[in-house]
């Protein structure tokens, strides 16, 4: 991967040494689930694969994935670096920008994705594409984002969750995220994708613009 402008400065681990025996049993179960689905998916197609098939890939029972995952999409978009996100933000500098700090965690957790699961992310990217079904979950799943984002935020600027200045501006990063995203999966993945989020979000500093 090309080096970028900017070098992230976020390292999000993919299991939290806090985790408890119980919640690596959890994370281990999806796990499980998320790669078998993508070992069915590539061997017979994502409408062709079942959430029993995943059941019995994953050695576990359809209402066990169904408590991981409430819908198919959620296996494909759903990842252990979400969870960071929030706390990662959190622990920025509190005198920081809020456009360098939301830079440096979406750009760091990106970077540790690539290093940890490139293949899984490029799969995911190509199902974005060729998925309208996941691609409208991709817009429900990021509303929450927004939420654990904007709550961090507002709390940063002294500003109420609900506050629109911190929605809209979260919105804008996240749709940027979104945007680059689907343009890398659609341009055959090809490029340094967290040099085009970076440059994505320059774009946001002095106001959208052609």
């Amino acid at each position: 991967m090309a080096a970028t402008s900017r070098t992230p400065s976020v390292s999000v681990p993919g299991t939290p040494p806090q985790l408890g025996l119980r919640e690596r049993k959890k994370l281990r179960t999806r796990i499980a689930i998320r790669r078998a689905t993508y070992r069915l998916i590539a061997e017979q197609g994502y409408d062709a694969t079942t959430v029993e098939q995943i059941a019995e890939a994953a050695e576990v029972s359809p209402s066990t994935v169904f408590r991981y995952f409430p819908a198919k999409e959620d296996i494909v978009l759903t990842d252990e670096y979400d969870r960071a996100l929030a706390a990662a933000l959190r622990a920025r500098p509190a005198g920081e920008p809020p456009l360098e700090s939301v830079r440096q965690v979406l750009t760091g957790t990106l970077a540790a994705f690539l290093a940890t699961g490139e293949q899984e992310l490029r799969q995911r990217t190509r199902l974005m594409v060729e998925v309208p079904a996941i691609r409208v979950r991709m817009a429900e799943n990021m509303a929450g984002t927004a939420k654990e984002l904007a709550g961090v935020l507002a709390a940063r600027s002294g500003r109420a969750p609900d506050d629109l200045a911190v929605r809209v501006f979260v919105a804008a990063v996240l749709g940027a995220l979104r945007e680059v995203t689907l343009y890398w999966g659609e341009h055959g993945q090809k490029g340094d994708l967290v040099a085009m989020v970076d440059e994505a979000l320059d774009t946001l500093e002095g106001g959208p613009g052609l």
